[in-house]
């Protein structure tokens, strides 16, 4: 069997919240069409404070925001104004350009609040890198589940398992939520190019080897590999077609030529953006 690639996560924090950032890495860019994978590590936030992801820009890219614990507002350029509980997907194409803010809801604000959850960019495809942009809120219960024999299986984003996520995706994509009991099994079939495998807590083994929690496995390409629980086992499954061209990621902005990123860079620094109403408050060029 091919050697797995293992990928130990950067510690970061984004206006306050503490992040595991196993992607992008010197050794993997990309996988399927992720290109960008934060963990919003537990946080505990007193009464008053919460997190405030200030206004900032975005091309080329969809963020897809998933939470296991907590709430956020999620506000953009295009209008929407929405409400993300745990479960939920949050999901934005950017295209163009499109600003965004993701704060804690001024209820839990006041009453203090716990967040835990994550974050994922996936790249555009080429035609669709300066397209309109879009934003879409899908609810826990619309996501299809299979749930068997100790094994949970949910369809975040894209395929597999025989399901289906109702999240529009622009290329074929796997993003998946696993919970696996003590003792039990799940076989990873290769019905993606390309696959990875971050465990958020438990123990777990992958053929037979054991792998640390929190960090990002890199699965050999066309081979199936077995999961297996020495204890409760939370995980996700990420994937799909390989991009069609390298990326470049410069702060928020992803695109197939450096030359879009410069055009954006320099339009945000103008003043020369989409804002989202109601907002005054924004994130400066680094």
């Amino acid at each position: 069997m091919t050697l797995m690639i293992v990928i130990k996560p950067r510690t970061e924090d984004v206006e306050g919240q503490p992040i595991l950032r196993p992607l992008p890495s010197a050794k993997c860019r990309s996988i399927g069409p992720f290109v960008f994978f934060d963990h919003m590590l537990e946080t505990d936030y007193p009464a008053g404070s919460g997190m405030n992801i200030r206004q900032h820009p975005h091309i080329g890219l969809s963020t897809l925001t998933y939470l296991f614990e907590g709430q956020l507002l999620h506000k953009d350029s295009l209008g929407s104004d929405q409400l993300v509980l745990p479960g939920d997907v949050s999901w934005m194409t950017a295209g163009g350009a499109v600003a965004h803010i993701e704060r804690t809801p001024e209820k839990l604000r006041s009453s203090g609040s716990r967040l835990h959850g994550l974050q994922v960019w996936l790249a555009l495809p080429k035609p669709h890198e300066q397209g309109p942009g879009h934003y879409s809120h899908h609810p826990a219960q619309t996501l299809p589940v299979s749930d068997n024999l100790g094994v949970c299986i949910r369809m975040i984003a894209g395929s597999g398992f025989c399901l289906t996520s109702p999240v529009p995706v622009l290329s074929p994509t796997l993003y998946a939520e696993v919970s696996l009991q003590t003792a039990t099994a799940l076989t990873i079939p290769a019905d993606h190019e390309e696959r990875a495998l971050y465990v958020v807590s438990g123990e777990a083994q992958l053929n037979g080897e054991p792998i640390e929690a929190r960090s990002l496995i890199v699965l050999p390409a066309g081979e199936r590999v077995t999961l297996c629980a020495d204890s409760a086992c939370h995980a996700v499954l990420i994937g799909g077609a390989a991009l069609d061209g390298p990326r470049r990621i410069n702060w928020n902005f992803v695109a197939s030529d450096p030359a879009l990123i410069e055009q954006a860079r320099a339009r945000w620094a103008a003043g020369a953006w989409p804002v989202v109403p109601g907002e005054t408050e924004r994130i400066e060029l680094p």
